[in-house]
């Protein structure tokens, strides 16, 4: 035991931890700077469940002793929480309006992105980075996006997102530069939201 961690139940995680974080940074970077396009993982390791293979790869990069990470109820549950302190050494926090990064694996039902922190004038830098994971990033409702890094727009349709959750990112981009920025995630894909989009929703 290991800070009240059994180490036999620990998942691994990079094989190579500095260059596979690289690897998956710039993967990260790439999917943000191309919003709507699916980015592929490559080394992205099997984290413990309910986590995808893309979003552990995402926490073992983004998370460290000094990132505050919410969880919700789905990976509260599990063994990911205690995969996350030993392998990122992130604290864990209950209140979204203080976390630096947001993990939801049950995206009906859970919190609006209202309810994490969008970042104030002197450090809008500091807001939420909000990862929700899916069962697919295509087969779902169709909605255009347009902005920094599409040319002209792009239409994408991620399965498994809340009835409202679109309207929700228009008005959370609405005040940009403010706002959180939303990473989707399934199997061992990717795609970035950031609050720089525009939305437009099928017969809006």
């Amino acid at each position: 035991m290991t800070l009240g961690i059994d180490l036999s139940r620990i998942h691994p995680g990079f094989p190579d931890p500095v260059r596979d974080s690289q690897t998956v940074f710039r993967a990260i970077m790439d999917a943000v700077a191309r919003p709507g396009l699916a980015v592929a993982l490559n080394k992205a390791p099997e984290a413990p469940a309910p986590l995808a293979r893309a979003t552990g790869a995402i926490a073992l990069t983004l998370l460290d002793f000094e990132t505050p990470v919410w969880l919700d109820a789905g990976v509260l549950a599990g063994e990911a929480p205690a995969w996350l302190r030993f392998h990122c050494g992130c604290p864990l926090t209950s209140e979204t309006q203080e976390a630096a990064f947001a993990f939801i694996t049950r995206p009906e039902g859970g919190p609006p992105l209202s309810a994490f922190n969008a970042g104030d004038a002197k450090y809008p830098d500091r807001s939420t980075t909000v990862v929700i994971q899916l069962p697919h990033l295509e087969g779902g409702r169709p909605v255009c996006l347009k902005g920094p890094g599409i040319k002209g727009e792009r239409t994408i349709a991620p399965q498994g997102l809340p009835g409202d959750f679109w309207e929700q990112v228009a008005d959370n981009n609405s005040a940009f530069q403010f706002g959180v920025d939303v990473i989707l995630a399934s199997g061992d894909l990717l795609m970035g939201l950031p609050r720089s989009l525009h939305i437009q929703t099928e017969g809006a």
